[in-house]
């Protein structure tokens, strides 16, 4: 029995898209391709993997016991082959990153030029989730995520903290004036996230000293959208300072209420899959942000 590593990659994207369609869209393959591969390894292993349900592919107990080790293997392999590429000099190959929109837009993209002429060879896949994502379902090598972590089977390295301010354009202060305290705050049209409502806490104390929840005139779950909303003048906003540093330069939004606002920020982290081996092209795009956004304007 020689299980081939194609048929272990047709059974990981099976396992984690749920169905052989998604899986042969994912894989650029076509679905008979993946059928075939999927029973081969069935056959040479002697036991289903995975059975039917309604509405998706499930594992069988020896599927789930299994699945575990599929992926130990790709992990092993891509871990070699990094390393031989790395002895080599160069680093190559694909590497996926997610990040929220903001952060996406306003702090990794303007840094991907300098990444990219130190490893040109590294073909870079950007992707934005607003929260957090399971990354080995959305096909991501690494992400980095703005907040506190609580996932124990993700590795996490922090890069740093951004500090919280609040902000409004100036037309909109000029249209329903400038508060002046937390009461008065409260009176005003407040932009805020749909979820997670851990996100609606504003760096400022009530009168028992407790941190401001605002219940928001305006939701979204886009920190991006929230921001356009702030600048169009529909209200005051909280941001950590990566997303707005620029339009506070420029003035197009600006502070509100600093002499009340209490110093808070938020952690950045690089989070990735916890395996027994780093890929080389993950270790060096963590350790680029590691050295890159400490020379931020905006990192508190």
């Amino acid at each position: 029995m020689k299980i081939e590593l194609e048929e272990l990659v047709v059974f990981l994207a099976i396992v984690d898209t749920g169905s052989m369609t998604a899986a042969a869209e994912r894989l650029g393959q076509p679905v008979s391709t993946v059928s075939r591969l999927l029973g081969r390894l069935e056959e040479k292993l002697a036991t289903p993997l995975l059975r039917r349900t309604t509405r998706r592919l499930d594992l069988t107990d020896e599927g789930d016991a299994f699945v575990g080790d599929a992926r130990g293997i790709l992990h092993a392999v891509q871990a070699a082959e990094d390393r031989l590429v790395e002895r080599r000099g160069q680093l190559s190959g694909q590497l996926r990153i997610d990040a929220a929109t903001p952060f996406m837009l306003h702090v990794l993209v303007p840094l991907i030029p300098e990444y990219r002429a130190l490893h040109p060879n590294v073909t870079l896949t950007l992707s934005s989730n607003e929260g957090f994502i399971d990354l080995l379902e959305r096909r991501v090598d690494l992400a980095v995520r703005i907040g506190e972590l609580k996932d124990s089977t993700l590795h996490s390295r922090l890069l740093g903290h951004a500090r919280l301010r609040l902000v409004a354009s100036p037309d909109y202060l000029r249209w329903r004036g400038t508060p002046k305290d937390v009461e008065d705050l409260l009176r005003h049209e407040l932009l805020g996230f749909s979820e997670p409502d851990s996100l609606n806490v504003w760096p400022l104390r009530d009168l028992e000293g407790r941190r401001v929840r605002i219940k928001p005139t305006l939701k979204s779950s886009s920190g991006e959208t929230l921001c356009q909303l702030a600048l169009q003048g529909m209200g005051i906003a909280s941001f950590s300072d990566f997303h707005t540093s620029s339009e506070l330069a420029a003035g197009r939004l600006v502070e509100v209420l600093p002499e009340l606002t209490i110093p808070a920020s938020r952690p950045i982290h690089a989070v990735y899959y916890r395996q027994s081996a780093v890929s080389a092209k993950i270790e060096s795009m963590v350790n680029y942000l590691a050295q890159a956004l400490p020379r931020q304007p905006w990192m508190a």
